[in-house]
């Protein structure tokens, strides 16, 4: 175990929690290098960035056995002050929000029992809403491939990852066709919430954008009170009306998480996956020939190149981690993509392998708090490039020869875009 000489020793080293996301240039282009660096100098996959305030959780099996402990808390507030990294979340809400006061429900921040008051009746409602969702979802995939046709060149991102996610989504909770566009310019803007350096006029997006949304969901639920529909957000009217013990506050919000979860990371895993598939030609022309291998490919792509950087965790109490001796009330920053390459858990870890077998990646978290979107994001990626690349079988990219272009944003891995060629 780590003892508390090397502790103090670490105060003097330079932040390593930032040299991992796209915060630093090379990180932005490839964070595997560093994150192989970091895995392989830790201690039993755990190493203390006392700058940024967290310890790092860097192998498959320390992610596994921290995301599987349900007792551990998500709530910052619970955090020792020093452990600036999680608490930081408290301090980046915008200013000029009319419901500020939401941020404090999240089920991403809950701890028992008010977490599994929050999250299992919205659960619930979603997994019964997605496992009838597939005709529907098959026909907004071909209704936004439609739009692609007559077109030489076309950036998938924009045509068609950033276009099947917010329409599913959106379908599901009740949001009308015709909003769909609004609602996803709104939820860009919610992305903000996750940069730490946005500027103020990105701030100033992400407090109109929450504004729309807030509002939105407030006045749908109350609607679906006095008019039963049927979608996510008349199930929750219905759930509330049968006594299930949650407020406006913790519906809305919450629906307004997996609208911003139902986006973002969905149209980043989708966008990944295709480019995957367009630069690994022996991996493409099986799947062509073996439709049944896309859900494999699906799962490949979350764990060579997972949509989130990292989730959290703060210790609910000292004791042992890894190779060293966490303190109750610290906070631990699991590393989903050192995870996901780890070689100790993955034959060839930075192989696109599409019939990969035996050990389950955690590009979805893990535990109490495992990505509730999780089997309507999986439903969408295989849908989408399945059809994807049977309706386009020339389909290639516009430039082979340009490196691929990632987003900036922290926490988060995707392309800006992906231009390709159908004809």
């Amino acid at each position: 175990m780590q003892d508390a000489r090397t502790r103090d020793a670490e105060e003097d080293r330079p932040p390593l929690f930032p040299r991992l996301t796209a915060l630093d240039p090379a990180a932005r282009i490839d964070p595997y290098p560093v994150l192989a660096e970091a895995r392989a100098t830790s201690d039993g996959g755990m190493i203390r960035d006392a700058r940024s305030g967290c310890w790092l959780a860097l192998d498959h099996a320390c992610a596994r056995t921290i995301l599987a402990d349900f007792e551990h808390w998500k709530n910052p507030e619970r955090a020792r002050p020093e452990e600036t990294a999680i608490r930081r979340r408290r301090e980046t809400t915008p200013e000029g929000l009319d419901f500020p006061e939401d941020h404090r429900v999240s089920m991403l921040d809950l701890d028992p029992p008010d977490h599994a008051r929050v999250r299992e009746p919205i659960v619930a409602a979603l997994n019964a809403r997605v496992a009838a969702f597939h005709a529907e979802a098959e026909t907004i995939v071909e209704r936004v491939l439609d739009g692609l046709d007559g077109g030489g060149r076309a950036d998938l991102v924009a045509a068609v990852a950033e276009q099947v996610p917010i329409a599913c989504i959106g379908a599901i909770l009740g949001v009308p066709a015709e909003e769909n566009d609004a609602f996803r310019c709104w939820v860009e803007g919610l992305s903000q919430t996750f940069n730490p350096s946005r500027t103020a006029e990105e701030s100033r997006t992400l407090a109109r954008s929450s504004n729309a949304v807030a509002a939105f969901m407030r006045r749908a639920l109350g609607e679906r009170r006095g008019r039963p529909s049927d979608d996510l957000i008349g199930d929750m009217a219905r759930v509330q009306a049968a006594g299930a013990p949650l407020t406006d506050a913790e519906i809305t919000f919450n629906l307004r998480g997996l609208l911003i979860a139902g986006h973002v990371t969905t149209t980043d895993l989708i966008a990944n996956a295709a480019w995957l598939v367009l630069t690994h030609p022996d991996a493409r022309r099986r799947l062509m020939l073996e439709p049944g291998l896309w859900a494999g490919a699906v799962e490949e792509a979350l764990r060579l190149e997972s949509p989130v950087d990292f989730t959290w965790r703060i210790a609910c109490r000292s004791g042992p981690m890894g190779g060293v001796e966490v303190g109750e009330g610290e906070a631990v920053s699991v590393f989903l993509r050192g995870a996901n390459r780890d070689p100790a858990a993955f034959e060839a870890p930075d192989v696109f392998d599409i019939s990969r077998r035996g050990v389950r990646h955690v590009a979805f978290g893990g535990g109490a708090h495992g990505c509730p979107g999780a089997p309507l994001a999986r439903m969408e990626a295989r849908i989408t490039l399945r059809r994807l690349f049977e309706r386009y079988p020339a389909a290639r990219l516009a430039d082979p020869d340009a490196p691929p272009a990632w987003r900036g944003l922290p926490g988060f891995r995707g392309l800006e875009r992906l231009e390709v060629r159908l004809d």
